[in-house]
């Protein structure tokens, strides 16, 4: 059964001397508010690790494959849906028949976990439709400036027999790696019951993402990363589909405040912050909260 209540939710994880998302065009450097000087991670980095974690926990399993994925060609996944209905794909085109071109993409969204979760527009050679996900994320944003560090790290190897040469046996490589010391990163999340209702995502879907959220980062263990952890998960239930309340009036109830160090200069660690949620009045409003951990 698709999901009859609308969600928010607010999501702290931290990074300790790791990179939590670098800028490709930045020389892989953390992602920087240059304004405030705050750390940024993008959705799609996060929505990257949830993908990970559900391929990886229910690998094989119907009704969980993964769109994009590493090396996916997207044509090729859309492909799946044309031969499972037996219809002959047109170029760029879905079928003309309406019913026909519901069942594909309704097919995708049976079939494909972020697909029916985050959307996905499929609109390539071989058109499958593009369906808007009921999970939506924005970007993290570190809760007080960050200080990226630049490492020099050396590798007692080479690659060539060139260098080799160069260095007349020393065979080392220096190189660089980019870290945070230390950042707490505060994201937003929003889940629609009524966009639930066209993709299927379920209540089976959402104790899924709970679960990614939670324990995704225990099984995304990188050098360049560090110590990620998941801090805190506050999830806001509305009574019904629609909801009775703004989710910005809900996600200012969370107070993420400073306890140790000055405000506005880089944290140390967690314990540096303490986090509370404003639960009164929300009966009245007609929504519960829940804190996940």
């Amino acid at each position: 059964m698709t999901i009859q209540n609308r969600y928010e939710f607010v999501y702290l994880f931290d990074v300790t001397n790791g990179n939590p998302n670098g800028d490709p065009d930045a020389g892989n450097m953390p992602r920087l508010d240059p304004e405030t000087s705050k750390g940024l991670v993008t959705d799609v980095c996060l929505k990257r690790k949830i993908r990970n974690f559900v391929e990886m926990t229910e690998e094989n399993k119907a009704g969980y494959e993964i769109y994009i994925k590493e090396k996916s060609v997207l044509n090729l996944q859309n492909k799946k849906a044309y031969e499972a209905l037996s219809i002959v794909p047109e170029s760029k085109k879905m079928p003309k028949d309406e019913a026909k071109a519901r069942e594909v993409t309704a097919w995708m969204c049976k079939n494909f976990f972020d697909v029916r979760t985050f959307g996905a527009v499929m609109t390539t050679d071989v058109n499958s439709g593009q369906v808007r996900g009921p999970v939506q994320l924005a970007f993290a944003k570190s809760i007080d400036p960050i200080i990226p560090l630049e490492i020099s790290i050396t590798r007692m190897a080479v690659t060539t027999e060139k260098e080799a040469e160069a260095q007349f046996g020393g065979n080392r490589t220096m190189g660089r790696k980019h870290i945070v010391p230390y950042g707490l990163y505060r994201v937003h999340g929003f889940i629609s019951a009524k966009l639930a209702e066209k993709t299927g995502f379920s209540e089976t879907d959402l104790a899924k993402l709970w679960q990614s959220l939670t324990l995704m980062f225990e099984h995304d263990r990188a050098a360049a990363r560090g110590e990620m952890a998941a801090r805190k998960l506050v999830v806001f239930k509305h009574a019904d589909a629609l909801g009775s309340a703004p989710a910005h009036t809900l996600f200012d109830r969370v107070k993420v405040e400073r306890v140790n160090g000055e405000k506005d200069t880089p944290a140390n660690s967690f314990s540096d912050y303490v986090i509370s949620v404003e639960k009164a009045g929300l009966e009245a409003l007609g929504v519960s909260v829940e804190e996940k951990f």
